[in-house]
């Protein structure tokens, strides 16, 4: 009984703290390396595909291996290219442009015979524009939306889908 008299229960708590403290440690640090070394070897094993690092060629692969989405028929009216002279005060003395209509290929005879007007309204527009107009960076969907808008008048609603411009140059 005596030598249970001598330890005071203080000490008993500390050495406890500092035993639990170092075990928890370690098994926190066992634990760390196992579940890395098991994500590792998942990735690399190709288990798990993350979009880093090797995983390039296996999205290439399903990429091809996916058929394209349902397009709709599409046609497409090229239009003669325009030449407009801008005036006697513009730096650039002609626009140049030349467009192509996207068309529905039910529409597309009915488009190509109405071309002699959809030119003239064209024209008659693009006439109308100072050089200013044409030079603002955001001008081209502006001019493109335009010139779309006229040209379903001509033709009807519903046959062109969109105007396609393939060359708009200042010289």
């Amino acid at each position: 009984m005596a030598d249970t008299a001598d330890i005071d229960p203080d000490d008993i708590v500390e050495e406890g703290k500092k035993k639990g403290g170092k075990g928890g440690l370690i098994i926190g640090l066992v634990l760390m390396l196992v579940l890395g070394g098991g994500g590792f070897f998942a990735v690399y094993s190709g288990m798990l595909a993350l979009p880093i690092g090797g995983g390039e060629e296996h999205a290439k692969e399903e990429k091809a291996a996916k058929p394209p989405p349902d397009l709709p028929p599409t046609a497409f009216v090229p239009l003669d290219e325009i030449v407009i002279s801008l005036g006697r005060g513009a730096r650039a003395r002609h626009l140049v442009m030349s467009a192509e209509l996207e068309v529905e290929p039910l529409h597309q005879a009915e488009v190509e015979m109405l071309k002699p007007r959809v030119l003239d309204v064209l024209n008659t527009y693009l006439r109308a524009l100072d050089e200013k107009d044409v030079q603002d960076p955001a001008a081209m969907a502006r001019l493109r939306a335009q010139m779309l808008r006229r040209i379903q008048v001509v033709t009807g609603e519903g046959r062109v889908r969109d105007l396609l411009i393939t060359r708009f140059v200042l010289q």
